[in-house]
């Protein structure tokens, strides 16, 4: 029985769970998610240091006499007393007994005197040890995406690797016999628009693509012998996932004793997705043949499956006022995923050119609106096309 699309991307993203915790360094952690929080190991800044630069006084009037030069990476070599000035550069440890910061546009130095336009306030202009991060301090929650600035920002802090659920290993199984993989289709013959697309799909979902196969429509051992060969954590399916009679993706899920969770979807386009935990502990994601219908069904059901995995809650989705469509598309029990570009009133209208086997809306669409069984107005739901 086919769920309604809400329920199967929350079906999908309840179902698995998240694959063990890992450590990696800092650079191969970019695109996996904190399984534990991230803890700042040193403070920001680590010790007192000049945020402009110019002179470290040590009193609040002038004039004051310079008696040394810091710059950053090196300590200096003694207090600044009352009456004295230090030059410093930014990021410059301050000596102990700054009381402020003169920066260069405000000071005016002859010899070794120094005054200022204006006194300085009390600790202008000086960083104190932990004002950005203090020790200790648990910067980010489990479940957080390591983006490359999370990766910039734990280095900040002292961190070499961080604790992570890793990225999901995804294999795809491309399969029909009317497909060819290179120039363009002749007669029955169909260019395969989704093998290509997939990878970078999984990519954007927040997975690690495999390498894919190409199963022949042979028969149902053929496909199930293929499913149980393939690598990786995910395996995902192209074409066959209806119940249909060149479709054989149902019952070799049912040859390998597979447990469904989604099981047709009640949308257009992507009806025939599915969604079953394989015996060993793997997932498998079956997607439809023709190409618009295949990416609404990696959104619908890759991407929560994806995120669970990883342990990322799944996102909310935003909304926006979709205008210019009408009853035909906004009637029945369907729920439908439209190609939708932004307005300059803030809304979203139809691009159009979105049958099933078309992606020519779909790769102009700055997102897709989901339309609710019945919808006649108002804001609808947007997922972000796969980037």
């Amino acid at each position: 029985m086919s769920t309604a699309w809400a329920e199967a991307r929350c079906r999908a993203h309840a179902a698995p769970s998240p694959l063990p915790p890992t450590v990696l360094p800092l650079p191969a952690a970019a695109g996996a998610t904190l399984a534990e929080p991230m803890r700042a190991v040193t403070p920001v800044p680590g010790v007192d240091c000049s945020a402009m630069d110019g002179y470290a006084v040590g009193s609040l009037s002038g004039p004051w006499r310079v008696v040394g030069r810091v710059l950053a990476g090196h300590r200096p070599a003694a207090p600044v007393r009352p009456g004295e000035a230090v030059e410093v550069a930014t990021g410059a440890p301050v000596p102990a007994g700054t009381t402020a910061v003169v920066p260069y546009e405000l000071a005016e130095r002859t010899g070794d005197r120094l005054d200022a336009v204006r006194p300085p306030e009390p600790g202008r202009h000086v960083r104190r040890v932990g004002e950005d991060v203090p020790l200790g301090v648990d910067l980010l929650p489990a479940g957080s995406a390591v983006t490359p600035t999370v990766v910039g920002l734990a280095a900040a802090v002292g961190l070499d690797a961080l604790t992570v659920h890793p990225r999901a290993r995804v294999a795809a199984l491309l399969t029909g016999d009317e497909l060819v993989h290179a120039g363009g289709s002749a007669g029955p013959l169909v260019r395969d628009a989704v093998g290509p697309a997939l990878p970078g799909w999984v990519r954007a979902l927040g997975g690690d693509p495999l390498p894919a196969e190409l199963v022949p429509d042979i028969d149902v051992g053929t496909l199930a012998a293929a499913v149980t060969a393939a690598g990786g954590d995910v395996v995902v399916t192209s074409g066959g996932a209806g119940a249909g009679p060149a479709d054989l993706v149902g019952p070799a899920l049912d040859r390998l004793g597979a447990r469904p969770v989604v099981d047709g979807v009640d949308c257009r386009p992507g009806h025939p997705q599915r969604l079953a935990a394989l015996p060993d502990g793997r997932w498998l994601v079956a997607l439809p043949g023709n190409p618009y219908a295949a990416l609404v069904a990696a959104l619908t059901l890759l991407g929560p499956l994806l995120a669970g995995m990883a342990g990322r809650p799944l996102p909310e989705l935003p909304t926006a006022e979709l205008t210019g469509v009408g009853p035909r598309r906004s009637a029945g029990e369907l729920t439908r995923v439209l190609p939708v570009r932004r307005t300059a009133a803030g809304t979203v209208e139809p691009l159009g050119r979105d049958r099933p086997g078309n992606l020519w809306g779909p790769a102009l669409a700055d997102a897709f609106a989901v339309v609710p069984p019945g919808w006649r107005g108002g804001p609808v739901a947007l997922l972000a096309p796969p980037r």
